[in-house]
């Protein structure tokens, strides 16, 4: 998993996610980043090696299931009864956003959460006015609402707002705590984990 967290971005760290948006260069696809070997690689590529370097044997094993974030490696490795059956790459909390290590359950299991903290202010029509604002710091313009970032298959692991969900994978740390993952493996960890479920992260 280490090539993983050698991908270094060319043209600047940068996330797109419900918990770090704040970067528009993700949403080109003229975005490029350097890849382990000198290569470089596409955002579309980046996306398929986070998945290449994810992988899922637990179908049909029994056993409590328990998951171990490693934020050095950039990894949410899943057990049943203890063994490993699956491996999916992750993007953590950047420089600032750490994400705070400790032993956690699943409090809520949510498909189609929102940040209630990162967003877009938009208009009555849906129209986005002032776009990746921290709804605490950023003020509202006249006639804005704040729109939260999707966060699909969000796993709540503290009422501080920190989970796991769907998100873009730039090959190093960049959300603002969250646990960003593949969708390829978010919905097999989501599918897979219950309310109650242990979570474990280290450094």
């Amino acid at each position: 998993m280490n090539r993983l967290t050698s991908l270094f971005l060319a043209t600047g760290l940068a996330a797109l996610s419900g918990c770090a948006s704040y970067d528009t260069r993700l949403t080109s696809s003229a975005t490029r980043y350097l890849g382990q070997d000198g290569s470089i690689i596409a955002r579309s590529s980046a996306s398929t090696l986070a998945d290449k370097n994810s992988y899922w044997d637990g179908d049909g094993v029994p056993g409590a299931p328990s998951i171990v974030i490693d934020l050095s490696e950039q990894t949410a490795s899943f057990y049943k009864g203890g063994h490993l059956v699956g491996v999916s790459a992750i993007s953590s909390g950047r420089e600032g956003f750490g994400t705070p290590v400790g032993n956690y359950k699943i409090l809520k299991k949510e498909p189609d959460h929102r940040s209630n903290l990162y967003g877009d202010y938009v208009d009555s029509t849906g129209k986005v006015l002032v776009r990746n604002v921290d709804a605490k710091k950023d003020p509202v313009p006249p006639g804005g609402v704040f729109a939260g970032a999707p966060m699909p298959f969000f796993m709540r692991l503290s009422n501080a707002g920190v989970g796991m969900h769907q998100g873009f994978l730039p090959g190093v740390p960049d959300s603002h705590g969250c646990i960003r993952m593949p969708e390829k493996m978010v919905k097999i960890y989501f599918d897979n984990v219950s309310v109650g479920t242990p979570v474990q992260i280290v450094n």
